[in-house]
């Protein structure tokens, strides 16, 4: 029976593999280690026991430690969304009740809204959104720069 457990650790551990590069998030890895380790004593003889302890703490131990590589708090926006919280600095009046204006941030021109009042042109403003093709916009302080 202990001729058993050679191949089933060894083809376990290259199906995991398979699995965790098929997946994403770090899932099968940790009990593709185990199976590699419990493979590892089976070829070498240790009894079946010592395979199955070998495979638990292995895998426990490299599922904990690859946790933290897979779980991230950090969000990395992408598209537009990535001018959330940014400032620009209006370069057309923005009229909350038409909802035309226009804002420049950096090289770049866009349009604006504001969902709380009409903004002068040359008010530095805060992003907090992206609306479609249109930022929504809150203002900072009054300024008659260009650019920011």
């Amino acid at each position: 029976m202990d001729e058993f457990w050679r191949p089933f650790w060894t083809v376990l551990a290259v199906a995991l593999v398979v699995g965790e590069v098929a997946t994403a998030g770090f899932f099968m890895l940790p009990f593709a280690i185990g199976a590699g380790v419990a493979a590892v004593l089976a070829w070498m003889g240790l009894g079946v026991a010592a395979q199955w302890a070998a495979f638990v703490a292995t895998g426990t131990i490299a599922f904990m430690w690859l946790r933290r590589f897979a779980q991230t708090d950090e969000v990395h926006p992408i598209g537009a969304n990535r001018f959330d919280g940014a400032t620009a600095v209006v370069i057309h009046e923005i009229n909350e009740v038409t909802g035309t204006g226009s804002v420049r941030m950096g090289a770049e021109e866009w349009r604006a809204v504001s969902d709380t009042a009409d903004i002068a042109e040359g008010t530095v403003v805060d992003i907090v959104e992206v609306r479609g093709t249109r930022l929504v916009v809150t203002p900072v302080r009054e300024t008659k720069s260009e650019g920011v």
